[in-house]
């Protein structure tokens, strides 16, 4: 009698897999949001197509995870790297306008804080692909041990990169605010 589970895997390691692959997502849930929600794809459909584009590339991942980095780098690395991929598809799609939401009548429009946070996000926007990972990584606060490993470096190339990055974004501030 044939097994009707795909290339002969019992029921028990199926649900397994599932289980874990859950869990894994149940962990990490909020920093795959923030990955697709901090490159502003757009508008929240977007965010939720990316993250459900991460969640598929990281299924479609998971049996080959060996746990050579740690499992959050891991899934930093892949939900970047699936954002990235959208993002690009995105820039050569037609573009359209967001529907506005009752929230945006809300907002506070005098809230320096937020200002302060649109402007950073838009200066690590205009940052090159690579540079723009790598301070997100470093802001959402990876070690620059984990930010070597996810990008394939060394611990001091990170550290120096990121003064690098720091340096440029202080300049683009500047000249953005003393015109």
């Amino acid at each position: 009698m044939e097994s009707s589970e795909p290339h002969g895997a019992d029921k028990s390691s199926i649900e397994t897999t599932q289980t874990e692959f859950n869990a894994l997502i149940l962990r990490h849930k909020a920093m795959i949001w923030h990955i697709c929600s901090d490159y502003r794809l757009g508008n929240v459909w977007n965010t939720e197509d990316c993250v459900q584009e991460v969640i598929i590339s990281l299924w479609r991942s998971f049996k080959s995870f060996e746990g050579r980095s740690s499992e959050k780098t891991w899934v930093w690395r892949v939900a970047t790297n699936t954002m990235l991929k959208l993002r690009r598809k995105d820039v050569r799609s037609p573009q359209t306008e967001p529907i506005e939401t009752e929230n945006a009548d809300k907002q506070d429009d005098n809230d320096p804080d937020d200002d302060s946070s649109q402007q950073l996000q838009q200066l690590i926007d205009a940052l090159p692909e690579e540079s723009g990972t790598v301070i997100r990584a470093f802001l959402d606060g990876f070690s620059y041990k984990e930010i070597a490993e996810m990008t394939n470096s060394s611990v001091g190339a990170v550290a120096m990169r990121i003064v690098r990055i720091k340096q440029k974004l202080r300049v683009m501030f500047e000249r953005e605010n003393n015109p």
